[in-house]
C-alpha cells in the first residue's frame, strides 16, 4: 500500500516512532502540507493520513486511487464525508486515545482559574513574598470546587472522564447528551442546555463541532450563566461565538473562561479573546501528551490493518 501522511508533525514532532505505520507499506511522511501541495503530494496514494489538513471534494476528485482516509484525531470536520462516500472511500477516525489527557487538561485550566497558581508563582518570583508582612497572602480570590456544580455538554468518553474528576473534587455534575438514557450513569443528572448554563458554576464543552451547533455558545446562553461562573472549552473553537464571549468577559457577565481551542488555529490574524485578563488560552494541546500520541499511532495502525482485511473499524 502507498501511504501518505500529510501533516504528521503535531502527532509526532520527533519524540515517537512512525514504524508501526511504515511497516504497512510504502510511506511518505510530511510534517505539514500547504493547501496548494495537498493534491500533488497525495497523488497515487491508496491510504491518506491527515490531522487537520482539509480534504475537500475537489481534492478527492484528483485522487482516483485513494481508498481510505485515516483521520489522526477524533474530530473530522476537515473531511468532506459526503464526497468521500460518493467515491467509495472509507474514512475512519481515532477514538478514545486522549480522553484522560483532555480531562486532565480541562482541570488544569479550571484549577488555573480557581487557584491562580502561575500568577502567584510569578508574584513570588518578583519578590512580593519577601516584602509581605504576613506569612501568607493571595492577590486574587481562591475558589473552592467542592460543592460547586459542573455542567458538561457532550457526554462521551471525555465527558465521562471529566465527570469522574469533578466528582472526585466533590462537585455535583449535570450533563447534556442527545441520548441521555444511553449515556446514563450513577451520580449524573441529564438536563437541557438552558439548565446547564443557568445552574452551573463551571460549564465545560466536550461535544463535536457540527453545522447545527456552530457558535451555539452565544449571547443568549452566556446571559443565563452566573456572574461567578467559568466557561471551559477543550473541544472545538467553533462552538463559541467569540465576539459574544469577549463582551461577556469584558462586562464581567461571567467570571472567566479557559480555552484550549479557537475559531482559527493558529490565530494568524489575531483573536478577539487573546490578552483578556479573565481568559486563559492554551494552544490546542489538551490531547497531546506523549502517552496519548503514542496510543494514537497504534490506533492509526490498527485501523489500517482492519480496513485492509475487510473489517474497517472506527468508520465515520
Amino acid at each position: 500500500m502507498k501511504i501518505v501522511v500529510l501533516d504528521g508533525y503535531t502527532v509526532n514532532p520527533g519524540d515517537l516512532s512512525w514504524q508501526p505505520i511504515s511497516d504497512l507499506g510504502s510511506v511518505a511522511i510530511y510534517d505539514r502540507t500547504p493547501t496548494d501541495l495537498v493534491i500533488s503530494r497525495s497523488k497515487g496514494a491508496e491510504i491518506l493520513l491527515v490531522n487537520k489538513t482539509l480534504i475537500t471534494a475537489d481534492v478527492l476528485a484528483h485522487l482516483p486511487k485513494l481508498r481510505y482516509i485515516g483521520v489522526m484525531a477524533t474530530g473530522y470536520n476537515n473531511i468532506d464525508l459526503a464526497a468521500a462516500k460518493l467515491r467509495g472511500i472509507t474514512v475512519c477516525n481515532a477514538r478514545n486515545y486522549s480522553s484522560e489527557s483532555v480531562a486532565q487538561h480541562t482541570f488544569a485550566l479550571l484549577l488555573s482559574l480557581c487557584n491562580a497558581v502561575a500568577q502567584h508563582a510569578q508574584s513570588v518570583s518578583r519578590g512580593d513574598w519577601q516584602q509581605c508582612e504576613d506569612f501568607s497572602y493571595f492577590n486574587q480570590p481562591l475558589i473552592a470546587l467542592s460543592g460547586k456544580t459542573m455542567g458538561i455538554i457532550g457526554f462521551g468518553n471525555i465527558g465521562n472522564k471529566v465527570a469522574d474528576l469533578a466528582m472526585a473534587f466533590g462537585m455535583t455534575v449535570i450533563a447534556q447528551h442527545p441520548h441521555p438514557l444511553r449515556a446514563a450513569r450513577a451520580g449524573i443528572r441529564f438536563v437541557d442546555l438552558p439548565t446547564i448554563f443557568s445552574h452551573s458554576d463551571v460549564v465545560s464543552l466536550h461535544c463535536p463541532l457540527t453545522a447545527q451547533n456552530h457558535s451555539f455558545v452565544n449571547k443568549g446562553y452566556l446571559s443565563l450563566m452566573k456572574k461567578t461562573a467559568y466557561l471551559i472549552n477543550t473541544a472545538r473553537g467553533g462552538l463559541i461565538n467569540e465576539t459574544d464571549l469577549r463582551a461577556a468577559l469584558l462586562n464581567r457577565r461571567i467570571a472567566g473562561a479557559a480555552l484550549d481551542v479557537l475559531s482559527e488555529e493558529p490565530p494568524i490574524s489575531g483573536n478577539t479573546l487573546i490578552g483578556l485578563k479573565n481568559c486563559l488560552i492554551t494552544p490546542h494541546q489538551a490531547w497531546a501528551n506523549n502517552q496519548s500520541r503514542r496510543k494514537l499511532i497504534k490506533i492509526l495502525h490498527d485501523n489500517i490493518v482492519a480496513f485492509s482485511v475487510g473489517s474497517p473499524q472506527n468508520v465515520l
